[in-house]
């Protein structure tokens, strides 16, 4: 992140702004904002449709001369002119993120009982000039994100899958058509999974969206026709797969209504958690960021774009079942507890529900998996990726090392299943 964007936020991020969200956060309207510190929150690569910034806010309260300090995250849509700026701004992501913050997760805590949040605060939200979020730092609560080239291991899985579990059931008490009584008043919630009707993979998103996928898949074809370790029709069916491959993830997505439905996270992977760890550094707590992507469908849908990218390899072999179990012992519980009228699916449902959506892992492997490997020093973002007009696309991930060890494992599988036909 370039000096320019710095000061370009540092225009709307002033002391005024941050005595706004201090005052409201704090419960003070006597607070004084006296310095503002302002630091990139994430590294490049990390946020391909946002930029994070850290803030430091210093300040004072009335009638008190001891000086103070708080931290907060403020989200923006990115400000930089290209391919970058275009896609976030013909897509509902901040406006999906400002729903979720603002109204649905603290309906579904509520209807957990408010322990263990779901995910950190909304502090402040702005739909334009330009569309931003402010969210609670977690950092100082001992949250931090795991290392993504390394994949979660047992622990870190059992914690997200749990988390993921919660998400999705508190998510099916609030869709329910009946009356939830929450602490500010009696709601009646029928239009919840209405509001989150489109996800990653939808063919409403821009051609910009449809793009990285799209070209992405591109790149892998041409790239694996040099792993000699590959018979060269994985190359060949790959990229005559490539031109239809954002379609295949939108059928695929789709919700059916005859099927146990979630509000799904929609970007559940290993860049869009935080955990928290104990003495010995294991983990112990678990929390979802970015809520961008979330969209009402199959359960499905989150739990193969999770297996598919964030897990080390090892695990997803020798522990996948481990997993689901997990899951479905969580929502089960959980849905009961909360009082849910649907029934939670059984395994074989779960199971052939995630049989169905397979393509939807494997994409999630040709294009995100990439990003999530890739070598920190070779991270790009997604105007660099796409370059300037979004017309010449290059990855440096799909040369990586660990990238291709794990793709000349799976793609024999995905064609065994006749995914890439």
């Amino acid at each position: 992140m370039d000096d320019a964007m710095l000061r370009k936020i540092a225009k709307i991020v002033n002391a005024e702004f941050c005595e706004k969200i201090l005052r409201k956060s704090e419960n003070d309207p006597g607070i004084q904002v006296t310095d503002v510190l302002i630091k990139p929150a994430t590294n490049k690569g990390d946020n391909y449709t946002s930029e994070m910034f850290r803030v430091n806010a210093e300040f004072a309260r009335a009638g008190k001369n001891d000086a103070e300090k708080k931290t907060f995250i403020v989200k923006v849509e990115p400000m930089d002119e290209g391919v970058r700026q275009d896609l976030v701004s013909k897509t509902s992501l901040f406006s999906t993120e400002i729903m979720m913050m603002t109204e649905t997760l603290a309906k579904m805590n509520e209807v957990l009982g408010g322990n263990r949040p779901l995910n950190g605060r909304g502090l402040f939200t702005q739909k334009e000039d330009p569309p931003l979020l402010v969210i609670e730092d977690l950092a100082p609560l001992g949250f931090r994100m795991a290392d993504r080239q390394a994949g979660l291991d047992m622990d870190h899985c059992l914690l997200a899958i749990r988390g993921l579990a919660r998400f999705h059931a508190s998510s099916v008490a609030l869709c329910e058509k009946r009356r939830l009584f929450f602490a500010f008043s009696p709601i009646q919630e029928p239009r919840q999974k209405e509001l989150y009707s489109c996800g990653l993979f939808n063919m409403r998103q821009p051609v910009e969206m449809q793009a990285f996928f799209i070209e992405g898949t591109k790149q892998l074809g041409r790239e694996i026709a040099h792993w000699p370790e590959l018979d060269s029709k994985y190359s060949d069916k790959i990229l005559k797969l490539a031109d239809k491959v954002y379609e295949k993830g939108s059928v695929v997505s789709v919700c059916r209504e005859d099927e146990f439905n979630v509000i799904n996270h929609g970007d559940f992977w290993v860049n869009n958690m935080l955990f928290r760890y104990n003495e010995k550094n294991r983990p112990v707590g678990h929390i979802f960021v970015d809520f961008q992507m979330c969209a009402y469908t199959s359960p499905a849908i989150d739990l193969q774009y999770f297996f598919n990218t964030s897990l080390a390899d090892d695990t997803l072999l020798a522990h996948e079942d481990t997993l689901l179990h997990e899951y479905l012992r969580v929502l089960s519980s959980t849905m009961s507890e909360v009082g849910c009228k649907t029934p939670p699916p059984t395994m074989a449902e779960l199971k052939r529900m995630l049989r169905e959506r397979a393509l939807y892992g494997m994409v999630a492997s040709f294009t995100i998996l990439p990003v999530l490997l890739v070598d920190k020093s070779e991270a790009k973002d997604l105007g660099e990726i796409m370059g300037a007009e979004g017309d010449a696309y290059d990855n440096p991930a799909y040369k990586g090392k660990l990238y291709r060890q794990t793709m000349a494992r799976r793609l024999p599988k995905f064609d065994e299943m006749g995914l890439l036909d």
